[in-house]
């Protein structure tokens, strides 16, 4: 009996130290703030010669998955670079399913939300020129400010365009 009992409490121990102690490292998502278009649009201009790329995206939209990783690749590799993601989900799902997506894609750049119902307004504000499709990227820096209202087919396209328009 008693051999029996410390057999089941080594097991019990061993159990609850493989599943306490996991040894790899979880990718942490902070806070996804929510906007509305006014505390955006500071984020959309810079007085830095260093290039800021802005991509408005939303989970609901396949192109846009498709090319969040190119867009996290590319910036995982160009530190001088600065990404901001623009979700245009709903505020609602933040916690439920906009931060389980991200740790599933291993984004780790900015996240912010955009919250603002007149987008007909801020749409033309951002670029009178887009329709309103996603994605939507701007590349810029103090200089140039380049629109793609198309998803980038890999991460050769984003860093040709880049390359092409920034050197």
């Amino acid at each position: 009996m008693i051999t029996t009992l410390k057999k089941l409490f080594l097991f019990t121990l061993i159990i609850c130290f493989i599943t306490s102690c996991d040894s790899t490292k979880k990718l942490q998502i902070s806070e996804v703030p929510v906007y509305n278009f006014e505390e955006l649009e500071p984020l959309l201009y810079t007085e830095q010669s260093k290039i800021t790329i802005v991509n408005f995206w939303a989970m609901w939209c396949a192109p846009c998955v498709k090319e969040l990783p190119y867009l996290q690749e590319y910036a995982n590799k160009n530190a001088n670079i600065e990404l901001l993601l623009v979700s245009l989900d709903f505020p609602k799902d933040i916690d439920t399913q906009l931060k389980p997506f991200l740790l599933e894609q291993n984004i780790t750049t900015k996240v912010v939300l955009l919250d603002d119902p007149d987008s007909n307004t801020w749409i033309d504000k951002i670029d009178p020129n887009w329709s309103g499709a996603i994605p939507f990227t701007i590349i810029f820096n103090h200089e140039k400010r380049l629109f793609y209202e198309r998803p980038f087919e890999n991460i050769n396209d984003l860093e040709n365009e880049i390359y092409q328009n920034f050197n």
